[in-house]
């Protein structure tokens, strides 16, 4: 095959699909016959032949995905006005407590809020598909271990947990609402909404804890880049 038609397949796959496409998954293609390096020149290639264009490709956590980019979210946003739920501070901030503080149990995250974890906020973030049980404590009571997921990941355009930014102690949910504002894709249902009642009692009323804009739209279906829960982070050549 030739150099434009390699680039053709790619394009059309990624474009295409409804899920970000790994290394291996584009080497299935061509039936690996072209190795994961070239692959990897090949995608290069595209991200610049699209620098220009409202559409961005770029790597994640479990691999590669064409999606629209922020400076085209207004206009994407006028077709679907619907506004998701807003979530607190509350739980803003203990997401960015098990981001960074990872894993860690509800007690430790009552320890550095200094107040009381609803259950509910716990929920809220399992439901989101942004937090799971990694494991659980040898220590009374055997504690639910937290941690965040790939979804996590992905909503917030990064390929692993070190791409996180240093955490501002004095105020964590701030540094994830910071994030969400740089990443092309951020825990975006944090947004111009009613506030989601949490059960904490904690900053649920207060305008300024949204996260961040709404959600970039995915290339092939234009849709919300909150999809279905997805397991634990992987490689994206996996």
């Amino acid at each position: 095959m030739t150099e434009t038609e390699i680039l053709r397949v790619l394009e059309t796959a990624l474009l295409c699909a409804d899920a970000p496409l790994s290394v291996a998954d584009l080497r299935s293609l061509f039936e690996d016959t072209i190795s994961g390096d070239d692959i990897r020149r090949h995608l290069a290639a595209l991200q610049l032949d699209w620098q220009e264009r409202g559409l961005e490709l770029v790597q994640i956590a479990s691999g590669w995905r064409f999606q629209s980019r922020p400076d085209m979210q207004r206009y994407l946003g006028r077709l679907n006005p619907e506004k998701p739920p807003r979530y607190s501070r509350a739980v803003l901030e203990t997401l960015a407590i098990i981001a960074w503080r990872q894993p860690v149990t509800r007690g430790d995250i009552e320890d550095i809020r200094g107040v009381t974890v609803s259950a509910q906020i716990i929920r809220t973030l399992e439901d989101r598909g942004w937090i799971e049980t990694l494991g659980y404590r040898d220590a009374p009571g055997r504690p639910a271990l937290l941690g965040t997921t790939r979804r996590f990941l992905e909503d917030l355009g990064l390929r692993a947990l070190d791409e996180l930014p240093a955490l501002d102690a004095e105020d964590p949910a701030e540094a994830l609402g910071v994030l969400a504002f740089d990443a092309a894709e951020g825990p975006r249902a944090a947004q111009e909404a009613d506030a989601v009642d949490d059960g904490d009692g904690a900053g649920e009323a207060a305008g300024a804890d949204a996260a961040g804009p709404a959600p970039a739209q995915e290339a092939a279906a234009c849709a919300d880049a909150l999809d279905p829960p997805a397991p634990r982070p992987r490689g994206p050549d996996e």
